[in-house]
């Protein structure tokens, strides 16, 4: 008999581990399709809520709020490389530059949960890493944004029309508040039937593992 689950993966797309960490969920599943299906929702969550328009260099932004160096920032790129490489996301190959704002990409994706058809929601989140983690991109720009929206299939004047107001800011600041204040400090937080958190990029074996485990408990 097939388990059915409800997963919040609550990350935010400036956040490399989160690729890596739907990665390996999405193997895990895979791995499971016969015990466990799961309805999988994505929430907002902002690193960094007050970067400003043009944002900022990255190894400089870092610097700042870890204290790494930038020697140590490229050995960690590189295990983030190797760890993407291991689930099939191919992270792009010097890194991203510069971090930007993401609050209006978590807009659309609310708005692809809402509005769109199944599937959509996961295909825009997938397409958003792929083009921030993966190619560099512009993230903050709406011309980007919409871009990805069209390249997915989804109606871009629809997504030019969230864009260009603040629809859904106040819903998706909401969601945020109430996961900030459930004490999620750190992405990604993967969360099983709103009772089972899983924290961090985990490996595809430790997602198959306690998915197991609750499916025993269903």
């Amino acid at each position: 008999m097939t388990a059915m689950m409800k997963i919040d993966f609550v990350s935010d797309i400036a956040c490399p581990w989160c690729a890596v960490g739907l990665g390996a969920l999405e193997q895990a599943l895979h791995e499971l399709q016969t015990e466990v299906s799961a309805n999988i929702h994505f929430q907002p969550f902002e690193l960094n809520p007050q970067m400003p328009p043009g944002g900022e260099d990255l190894v400089e932004h870092l610097g700042k709020k870890y204290g790494s160096t930038a020697e140590q920032q490229a050995q960690m790129y590189q295990t983030i490389k190797a760890r993407g490489a291991e689930v099939g996301f191919a992270f792009h190959p010097t890194g991203r530059g510069r971090i930007f704002n993401t609050f209006d990409a978590h807009r659309l994706l609310h708005w692809a949960e809402l509005e769109g058809q199944e599937g959509d929601q996961l295909r825009l989140k997938k397409a958003f890493l792929q083009a921030y983690q993966g190619q560099a991109a512009v993230i903050e720009s709406h011309a980007v944004l919409l871009s990805i929206v069209q390249g997915i299939g989804m109606d871009t004047e629809a997504a030019k029309a969230v864009l260009q107001s603040d629809t859904y800011a106040e819903e998706v600041r909401a969601k945020e508040n109430f996961y900030t204040s459930a004490g999620i400090h750190s992405v990604p937080a993967i969360i099983i039937n709103d009772r089972h958190l899983i924290s961090g990029g985990q490996p595809a074996h430790v997602f198959v593992q306690a998915l197991r485990d609750i499916a025993a408990q269903v």
